[in-house]
């Protein structure tokens, strides 16, 4: 623990809350403070405030029960007992987290002499609670609530505002400038700037060529600018150097490029000279062998497993022709289901398409059917929510090279209103894996000279192939022609178009020409948050530097990796976490302070179903790790070793064994009970031999290559 003086304590980086295990903060000033801590005193008498889930901090407070509330833990130290107290509402993870520190009190300061005792529950611990009352005296009246969070919640986050640091007429002036979204080019080089997020933190970003009074006022005049706000005085300062910012700094802004970088989307093309640029095709055999690439290329795999889709019609779940498959209306809402096999055993990703022009019941029926669906697959499904235009790029990469996005309409067999006799389609991609066509409107000024565009009449289908496309793109605008239209194709080239074009189009209209630059190279790191409501505002405390391990099975995480939003869904969180979970992601986009986009994609991850995109963030991610934490079951270990017996394979292989931890139920043999809903994993060493003799109830699982599962008993 540490001793800090009754000065005001600044606001402490999450790295170095990592250092510790628990942060105790005691009363007593410089006097008291830096005195030596001696052990194996028991002439103490205090009471310790536990909170926080990641990150436990024990905070000394006033021996009184209006100290104590429903939601958090308490410690009350007598010296040789150790009594800890857990409120009604608080989870298993702060219960823990509180044994732990009274076990650190009790062996690092009492020399591991000091009773502990729990109460979870007062009226099955009555001598335990005897002792907390002869301290604290009777309780009267009901414990309060929970007191919320200290941690700054995202709305105040999202109140940044830039304010410009200067020298004018020989005057130090400090000018507000700029409010959330902020961009990268409001800061110059020339000048050092001041970011107020919201009190929460303030940081001082000094150019490369500000002078250097202005640096130090700057930082002077942050210190000033908590004062005249009214901050807390223990409000961060970070000092910024120009080039080399934070990660923390950057995701402040909109968008964030570094230098020698370009801007825009696409290729880069040059009216005139077209420059090629070089279409390295994505491997996607490197997907399972290196995890990381998946998540970069937002790739739960390589699309080459079962698509389902269903139309949402009458509010009900109507499946779509596989003729059809990829075609999509504006006016409906789409549920694709996605199976693929990995380790033996299927995988499920659940798109919930929406168009934009679907009505609020049919999207509303879309997310409910979506929850049967995946309660049908054993609620192991990732849910992605997919709004039109913003499909991610595993979903263009199943449908081959054949996604079409038709504006409006519906794709149902009874249509309220014709088809238009004349549309206009833009197809991107160069590939199966990344080709869309989405319907724009049919006139000249939706042309772009970097595309090429589909323009369907009732007589031909025209293929516009403007100067800035290559080759690869024509050949994949060949195919969606073929879908789009039965009629003739008639390719032309850029300023070669016949008048019957433009007069399909409305006439001549000015239209996109310039290049288009490479796409963007950001650099944004994962964020992973962990999510409470429970202070009726959504709030969430970062996890910095974060693993495996941060993800809390009582909870509901989300990690933002700046393209996709993942909610990782514990086993042990609330209904009202796991119900709320879009919501609130949908809430932390808004409330972001640099302007996200609110139609980036959502996916719903569970517990033990993570896809390769998203273990990808994660260094060393374990596959097994909610699998064999039952294993330390010393009853459940024997009865491996019963199975084992007599085992014999060449290599090392994984066996998935389905026992329960909880009550072991001996039958034949001794052995325990099957139970399907709990897998665990065992690796079986060299030189066991697996005899194929099937036992029904009684079994070892085997992962084969292929996709069956084969049950052997032991021998």
């Amino acid at each position: 623990s540490l001793q800090l003086s009754d000065c005001a304590l600044s606001w402490t980086a999450a790295r170095f809350l990592r250092c510790w295990e628990v942060m105790t903060y005691k009363k007593g000033g410089v006097a008291s403070g830096f005195k030596h801590v001696e052990t194996n005193v028991y002439n103490i008498k205090r009471l310790l405030h536990v909170k926080g889930k990641k990150h436990v901090s024990a905070t000394e407070v006033a021996l009184s029960w209006d100290s104590f509330n429903k939601g958090d833990v308490f410690l009350l130290d007598l010296g040789k007992v150790l009594i800890q107290w857990n409120g009604p509402n608080c989870s298993i993870a702060e219960k823990s987290r509180g044994l732990g520190l009274a076990r650190s009190i009790r062996d690092s300061e009492r020399g591991g002499r000091a009773q502990i005792g729990i109460i979870d529950n007062e009226k099955d611990s009555p001598d335990l609670l005897k002792i907390m009352k002869m301290v604290l005296g009777e309780r009267r009246g009901e414990l309060r609530d929970a007191i919320p969070d200290t941690k700054a919640d995202e709305l105040q986050k999202a109140n940044v505002r830039l304010y410009h640091v200067y020298e004018k007429d020989n005057h130090l002036m400090v000018q507000e400038i700029a409010t959330r979204p902020l961009t990268q080019d409001l800061l110059q080089h020339e000048d050092s700037y001041i970011l107020d997020q919201g009190g929460f933190k303030i940081y001082v970003w000094r150019g490369k060529a500000s002078k250097q009074e202005e640096k130090k006022a700057a930082f002077t005049r942050a210190v000033g600018f908590i004062q005249a706000k009214g901050y807390s005085a223990s409000t961060n300062i970070e000092v910024i150097s120009d080039g080399a910012e934070s990660a923390m700094f950057k995701q402040l802004f909109q968008r964030w490029t570094e230098k020698d970088e370009t801007q825009g989307l696409g290729k880069v093309y040059a009216i005139g000279k077209t420059a090629k640029v070089e279409q390295v095709k994505f491997d996607t055999t490197q997907l399972h062998a290196r995890p990381e690439l998946a998540a970069e290329q937002r790739m739960v795999d390589d699309a080459s497993g079962d698509v389902e889709v269903w139309r949402i019609e009458d509010l009900q779940m109507q499946p779509v022709d596989p003729k059809t498959y990829g075609q999509f209306y504006g006016g409906d809402c789409y549920l694709v289901l996605y199976t693929y096999h990995r380790s033996g055993r299927p995988h499920y990703v659940l798109y919930m398409w929406q168009g934009r022009h679907a009505s609020v019941d049919e999207i509303t029926a879309c997310a409910i059917n979506a929850i049967e669906l995946d309660k049908k697959h054993g609620d192991e499904a990732v849910q992605v929510r997919v709004t039109m235009g913003k499909e991610p790029a595993h979903f263009l990469a199943i449908f081959k090279g054949k996604l079409i996005i038709y504006e409006g309409g519906t794709s149902r067999a009874q249509k309220s209103t014709p088809e238009p006799a004349v549309r206009l389609f833009q197809v991107r991609g160069t590939n199966e894996m990344n080709t869309k066509a989405t319907e724009v409107p049919a006139r000249a000024s939706s042309l772009n000279s970097n595309d090429v565009f589909l323009l369907a009449t009732n007589e031909v289908c025209y293929l516009w192939c403007g100067k800035g496309c290559s080759g690869d793109e024509r050949e994949m605008a060949k195919i969606v022609a073929d879908i789009v239209s039965t009629r003739d194709k008639h390719i032309i080239l850029e300023r070669q178009e016949p008048a019957e074009f433009w007069e399909a189009l409305g006439g001549k209209a000015p239209y996109a020409s310039e290049k288009r630059f490479q796409e963007e190279i950001t650099h944004y790191q994962p964020r992973l948050f962990e999510c409470s409501n429970q202070t009726g505002r959504f709030i969430m405390t970062e996890v910095v530097d974060f693993c495996q391990e941060d993800l809390d099975e009582d909870d509901v995480m989300l990690l933002d990796t700046w393209e996709e939003i993942f909610l990782w869904v514990g086993k042990g969180s609330n209904r009202y976490e796991r119900n709320e979970a879009v919501a609130s992601a949908k809430e932390y986009l808004k409330t972001h302070p640099a302007g996200r986009d609110l139609a980036t994609p959502i996916l719903l991850v569970k517990q033990g179903c993570e896809p390769l995109n998203f273990t990808g963030w994660f260094n060393a991610w374990d596959p097994y790790k909610w699998s064999v934490s039952c294993w330390k079951n010393p009853g459940v270990c024997m009865c491996a070793q019963q199975c084992l017996k007599g085992v014999t394979v060449s290599e090392p292989y994984p066996v998935r064994f389905a026992l329960s931890c909880c009550s072991l139920k001996p039958f034949r043999g001794g052995l325990p009970m099957v139970v399907p809903s709990l897998s665990l994993i065992f690796w079986l060493p060299k030189g066991l031999w697996i005899s194929p003799t099937l036992e029904q109830g009684n079994g070892v699982e085997v992962p084969r290559e292929s996709n069956t599962k084969t049950c052997f008993s032991h021998s």
